[in-house]
C-alpha cells in the first residue's frame, strides 16, 4: 500500500491524547481500549536493562556521545512512546495545512522537482553556451551566477573591479549584457533564477525590461531572485545600503511584482548562506523564517494584504551532511511557516501558508582533499533534499573547490539528481519517511529548537533589530567555532581530511580556468553601450531614481526606464548608495 493512499489511522505515530485521530492510532489492534504507551516504555525500559546493557559489556559504544551534526543529541531508539504528534494537526496529507508533508497534493508523482544546476562565468556569451549546454542535458531551470563586482553593484571598469570580471560568476552591466546572456532562450517558457542580493533590483529590472523589449508580457516572465538583504548582513556581508533603506527596496520589489510580475519570487528567503557561515541546522531553519517573517511584516506596513503577496515568497536551504536532519530540517519549515502565516499574519489562501523551495547541496562541505568524494557527499546531500520535498535543486559538482565546475563536473552533479529522480524510486510516494519515529522525533526537535530562536528576536524587535544588535551574527560565529573545533579534535570525522587520509593521493584533477582576457573584452563592451547611448536620457533617468528614492515612489518602474535607456548597474546604485547611504558591519567578538 502506497504511503499516500493509507489512512491516518493505520500510522503508529500518537499518543492518545487530544484527538479522535490519535486515540484510533493507539487503540487499533488493542481492543480493551488500552493506552499501550505504558507497555511500551516498560518493553523499552527492560530491552535496555537486558539486551542492551549485555551487549554494551562485550562491546562499548564507539562513541561517547552519538548527536547530529548541529549537536542534537540522538536517542538510540525511538518508539510511539517517544513522539506526541496529532496527526491531522501536526503532518495533514501531502498539499494540505500545515504542508509537513508537502505543498503539492502529488509531490513528484506528477512532476519531479525543478533541475536548476547554478552557471555563469566569464562574459554573457561565455555563460549563455553555458547555459544551452545544460538545458541539452536535461536541466529544467536557469540558474545565474554573477561575477563580484556585479554582485556589489560595481561596473566592470570599475577600478575596484580589477581581477574581479567573469571569475566567480557572469559580468553584467548593462541591459546588452542581459540581452546576450539570454539569447535564444524564450523568456515565457524557462524560470529564471538569479543569484544576487544588494544589487537585486536592478538585475531584475534589466529582466522585465529585456522581456519588454522582446515583446514578451510580463505577466508570462517567471523565475526567482535571491533578494534577501537581510542574510547578506547576517552571513554574507555583500551589501549595497544599510539594512533599513534595503528593507525600503526589498519591499518596493514585493509590491511591484505581486501587480506586474506574477510569476516571479520576488524574495528568495536564503538559509543557504546563513548555513555556509557555519550555523547549525535549528539556526539556519530560525534565522531564514525570521528573516521572512521580517519581510512579511514590512509589506504589511506598507498596507499590502498578506494573500496578495505570500505566495510569491520563496526559500532557499543548505542541504548538509546529517542525512536525516536535513530532512527533518525541511519539513519542519513548512509547518512552522505555515502556521505563523495562519496563526500570527491571518492568512487565509493555502498558497500564502506553502513554504516553497529551493535546495543546494552543501558547498561548505567539499573538500579539497580527495575531491572525488565529494560527489559521494552530494549524491547524499542531494537525496536528502528530495526526501525533504524540495520543489527546486542544484547539486554541487566535485571540483569547486578549486574553481568554478567544469562541463564534465556538472555534468556528473546534473547526473546525480537524474539517477535519483529517475532510478532510486524515491520519487514514486510522497514524504516516504514520514511516519519514521527518528523523522517526527527530530522534525519536532528542530521546530523547538527554532520557535525558542524566533522568540528571542521577536523580543528584540524583531529580525532588523536583532541584525542591528548583531544577535543571529553573533550565534552563528560561535557555532562555527564550535564546529571546527570538533574537526580539530576528530569528535566529527570528515573522510579524507582528518580521517582516511591519503597523502600520496594525486590532487590534480581538471579545473576551468578563465582568461585574463574577460575583463578586457567586458570593457570594451561596456565602452561601446556608453558611446552610443543617449547620454542626456541616462541623465535624466538617473535623477528620477534619485527623486523616487528620497520620496516614497516605487523604485521599481524608474530603474526599468533607466535600464532601457542602457544606463549601467554601477550608475544606478551610486545613485541609491548616494541617498541611502553605506553600511559597515560592527566587529564583535
Amino acid at each position: 500500500m502506497a504511503a499516500d493512499d493509507r489512512s491516518p489511522a493505520s500510522l503508529p505515530l500518537t499518543s492518545s491524547e487530544n484527538s479522535v485521530a490519535s486515540r484510533t492510532c493507539t487503540t487499533e489492534g488493542n481492543p480493551s481500549g488500552d493506552d499501550p504507551l505504558p507497555a511500551i516504555r516498560a518493553a523499552v525500559s527492560a530491552w535496555r536493562e537486558g539486551p542492551v546493557a549485555s551487549a554494551l559489556r562485550k562491546m562499548p559504544p564507539r562513541s561517547p556521545e552519538f548527536t547530529t551534526w548541529s549537536g542534537i543529541e540522538v536517542p538510540d531508539v525511538l518508539t510511539p512512546a517517544d513522539i506526541s504528534i496529532d496527526y491531522l494537526k501536526d503532518l495533514g496529507m501531502p498539499g494540505e495545512y500545515p504542508f509537513t508533508r508537502g505543498v503539492q497534493p502529488t509531490m513528484y508523482r506528477s512532476r519531479l522537482w525543478t533541475m536548476r544546476m547554478f552557471a555563469g562565468f566569464g562574459t554573457p556569451e561565455q555563460t549563455n553556451q553555458r547555459f544551452k549546454f545544460l538545458l541539452s542535458q536535461g536541466q529544467t531551470g536557469l540558474s545565474t551566477a554573477f561575477d563580484f563586482p556585479t554582485l556589489m553593484g560595481y561596473d566592470s571598469d570599475s577600478p575596484r573591479s580589477l581581477g574581479e570580471v567573469g571569475m566567480c560568476g557572469v559580468a553584467v552591466d548593462t541591459l546588452r549584457d542581459m540581452d546576450v546572456l539570454f539569447q535564444d532562450i524564450p523568456l515565457d517558457q524557462v524560470t529564471t533564477s538569479m543569484t544576487i542580493n544588494g544589487p537585486a533590483i536592478v538585475l531584475l529590472c534589466f529582466y522585465i525590461a529585456l522581456a519588454d523589449v522582446r515583446g514578451i508580457p510580463r505577466s508570462k516572465i517567471g523565475g526567482t531572485v535571491q533578494n534577501d538583504c537581510l542574510k547578506e548582513f547576517i552571513a554574507q556581508h555583500a551589501w549595497l545600503v544599510p539594512p533599513r533603506p534595503a528593507m525600503r527596496i526589498v519591499t518596493d520589489m514585493i509590491e511591484f511584482c505581486s501587480r506586474e510580475v506574477p510569476r516571479w519570487n520576488t524574495v528568495s528567503i536564503s538559509g543557504y548562506h546563513i548555513r555556509e557561515a557555519g550555523a547549525t541546522a535549528a539556526q539556519e531553519l530560525a534565522f531564514t523564517l525570521a528573516d521572512g517573517l521580517a519581510y512579511v511584516e514590512s509589506c504589511l506596513q506598507r498596507g499590502m494584504d498578506i494573500d496578495d503577496f505570500a505566495p510569491r515568497l520563496s526559500f532557499f536551504f543548505d542541504v548538509h551532511n546529517d542525512f536525516f536532519e536535513e530532512i527533518a530540517k525541511f519539513r519542519a519549515a513548512r509547518r512552522l511557516w505555515a502556521r505563523y502565516l495562519k496563526e500570527r499574519y491571518g492568512a487565509k489562501k493555502a498558497e500564502s501558508m506553502k513554504l516553497r523551495t529551493h535546495a543546494q547541496t552543501a558547498g561548505v562541505s567539499l573538500t579539497a582533499q580527495q575531491p572525488y568524494n565529494n560527489i559521494a557527499r552530494v549524491a547524499i546531500q542531494a537525496l536528502a533534499a528530495v526526501l525533504g520535498g524540495t520543489q527546486s535543486l542544484h547539486t554541487n559538482s566535485l571540483d569547486e573547490t578549486y574553481a568554478l565546475p567544469t562541463e564534465e563536473a556538472v555534468s556528473i552533479a546534473l547526473r546525480t539528481q537524474q539517477i535519483i529522480a529517475e532510478e532510486s524510486g524515491v520519487a514514486n510516494t510522497i514524504d516516504p519517511l514520514g511516519g519514521s519515529y527518528y523523522v517526527e522525533w527530530l522534525t519536532s526537535k528542530l521546530e523547538e529548537e527554532a520557535r525558542a530562536y524566533i522568540q528571542r528576536i521577536d523580543d528584540m524587535g524583531g529580525m532588523v533589530a536583532a541584525v542591528e544588535k548583531g544577535y543571529p551574527q553573533r550565534e552563528i560565529a560561535a557555532a562555527s567555532y564550535r564546529f571546527q573545533r570538533q574537526i580539530e579534535q576528530q569528535q566529527r570525522i570528515m573522510v579524507g581530511v582528518n580521517k582516511y587520509t591519503d597523502e600520496s593521493e594525486s590532487k590534480n584533477i581538471p579545473t576551468l580556468r578563465i582568461d585574463e582576457e574577460v575583463q578586457r573584452i567586458q570593457v570594451e563592451n561596456l565602452q561601446k553601450v556608453k558611446a552610443n547611448r543617449d547620454n542626456a536620457h541616462v541623465r535624466a533617468c538617473l535623477a528620477r531614481i534619485e527623486a523616487a528614492a528620497r520620496g516614497t515612489e516605487n523604485l521599481m518602474e524608474p530603474i526599468i526606464a533607466a535600464a532601457k535607456a542602457y544606463c549601467t548597474e554601477q550608475e544606478i546604485c551610486d545613485v541609491l548608495r548616494a541617498v541611502f547611504g553605506t553600511h559597515s558591519d560592527p566587529a564583535e567578538f
